[in-house]
């Protein structure tokens, strides 16, 4: 029975699946594209929080209000891995810093897609730590958004950047090659 579309391995129907492209038509053109937004909203809002970091010059402090090292402090109790929070707290700056500028290249890498599981990756582990620290405490577990950015990752991991990134075009050179 054939109701417009494909039900399965037959040839018959002319839905979703056929199409002006070719077998896949619009849905393989959708399902190609499918991650392309979740990739500029992780990469627009990593080099976006970066950058916010690095020109704050109060975040980028040790003390004082709005400080990376009041804010580890706040959360120090509260976190599911304290030692983490301890090791931040050797050298808060240092730790601001690095953080700032890990979320800068994961940020430019996942927009371009160059190395895009690997900075998918990056992002994954920026999140879960800021998730295992400071919004851990947050009641209900949904209210603090780092989990959710480490979600968000998770598809970027597995599925990189097919399209419209220098991996694909390195991909395509080698091809040729």
């Amino acid at each position: 029975m054939t109701h417009g579309y494909r039900t399965g391995g037959g040839t018959t129907g002319t839905g979703w699946g056929d199409g002006p492209r070719g077998r896949g038509g619009l849905r393989a053109t959708a399902s190609r594209y499918a991650l392309l937004p979740l990739r500029l909203f992780l990469g627009v809002t990593f080099v976006y929080a970066g950058l916010d970091k690095l020109t704050d010059s109060r975040f980028m402090s040790a003390a004082g209000t709005g400080s990376i090292g009041d804010m580890m402090r706040a959360v120090r109790d509260s976190s599911a891995v304290p030692t983490l929070v301890d090791l931040a707290l050797k050298n808060p700056e240092g730790f601001g810093y690095t953080i700032a500028i890990g979320e800068l290249a994961v940020g430019v890498a996942t927009l371009i897609g160059l190395l895009a599981r690997l900075a998918a990756l990056g992002g994954a582990l920026i999140s879960l730590s800021l998730w295992l620290t400071v919004s851990w405490q947050s009641d209900p577990y949904y209210y603090g958004n780092d989990l959710v950015y480490l979600m968000a990752w998770l598809p970027l991991v597995l599925a990189g950047a097919a399209f419209l990134s220098v991996d694909a075009a390195l991909a395509a050179r080698r091809r040729t090659l």
